[in-house]
């Protein structure tokens, strides 16, 4: 997201500290005001091909690419960025709370992907993907149990374990320290 220089809202922050409807009354006003803006996605069998750190690497890149006006410098969210766009980039640790432009970003991400699985939860009910967002909850594991996965889910991604292997490692650990 490119934003203009005098731009300014007092909601616009990290998205995962705005809830859903605000966030998506931000992306009006965000798609509205930006200079350019541009949302790039990859497929599930792209991360587990190259992981979801380089897929989200080439998200980003792709994006870039894609916006109507280059940038002079990218903002990066986090501690590391790798892409084969010369232009100059600063990474910057919890980024979307310090720029506006990365907190912009992080919305108009967050909601359409947040679209992405409201369509998917129409196809696959099953799977409440309306709720979860695609996250392991406990829900959405016995649904994959009973229903397998779809092409829409990571074949590389390892589900969270479950409550009692999680209760099993805990109790081996005590038993190691007891020892």
């Amino acid at each position: 997201v490119i934003l203009p220089i005098d731009f300014r809202h007092p909601e616009l922050d990290d998205s995962k500290k705005i809830v859903e409807p605000k966030r998506n009354e931000l992306r009006e006003i965000i798609e509205a005001n930006a200079l350019a803006f541009a949302v790039a996605s990859v497929t599930p069998k792209e991360i587990d091909q190259i992981n979801i750190l380089n897929a989200s690497f080439l998200a980003m890149t792709k994006a870039i690419k894609n916006l109507s006006i280059a940038p002079e410098l990218i903002l990066v969210d986090g501690n590391r960025f790798k892409s084969k766009i010369k232009t100059p980039h600063r990474c910057i640790i919890k980024g979307d709370s310090k720029f506006l432009s990365i907190a912009a970003a992080s919305i108009l991400a967050k909601t359409y992907r947040d679209d992405y699985m409201k369509k998917l939860d129409k196809r696959f009910p099953h799977f409440n993907w309306r709720q979860n967002k695609g996250y392991p909850t406990l829900e959405h594991r016995k649904a994959i149990e009973v229903h397998g996965i779809t092409n829409h889910h990571r074949h590389s991604f390892r589900m969270s374990p479950k409550p009692k292997e999680i209760d099993s490692k805990l109790t081996d650990l005590k038993l190691k320290k007891s020892r």
